[in-house]
């Protein structure tokens, strides 16, 4: 489990760069640790086109973080790092991710709900989320209880 030190110690190195992290996984073994990190760039003031991340963005994104991490960081020598962006059927981990995505549909695995599909009715604080699943009336579920969470593109 990711510690919200090490979440915020990855945040901190790409917010120099300007950019968001907008999700962080860490696998691997122990002896070969991966990161896995999904950048963005924050979001665009109403009337303006969101800005997409381009390869150019991943590249010095990467570079960054590997110097960091080279210089000792947290996951020791012999880490892998992956850089991307967080894609169209992009994670939603954190609560600022909930409230950016009021309106949308999002697939996602609740406690006592199961895979569900639903809408992102309302964010009224920092620990709860209103979703309506397809077909049913809204409720409020605890971040807590999403243990995976993505938006939904019909392809």
């Amino acid at each position: 489990m990711l510690s919200d030190s090490l979440v915020e110690q990855f945040r901190v190195r790409l917010a120099v760069l300007g950019l968001e992290l907008a999700d962080l996984r860490i696998g691997g073994t122990p002896n070969r640790p991966l990161a896995q990190v999904r950048i963005e760039w924050p979001p665009a003031d109403p009337g303006t086109p969101e800005r997409r991340v381009t390869v150019e963005d991943c590249a010095r994104a990467s570079r960054a973080l590997e110097a960091w991490l080279d210089a000792g960081g947290p996951l020791g020598p012999r880490y892998m790092l992956e850089v991307s962006s967080p894609g169209l059927e992009r994670p939603l981990r954190w609560h600022r991710h909930w409230v950016r995505f009021v309106g949308r549909e999002v697939q996602a695995t609740v406690a006592g709900l199961g895979r569900v599909r639903a809408r992102i009715v309302d964010v009224p604080d920092e620990r709860t989320v209103v979703l309506e699943p397809a077909g049913r009336e809204a409720q409020t579920v605890r971040l807590a209880d999403i243990r995976d969470a993505r938006l939904a593109v019909d392809w």
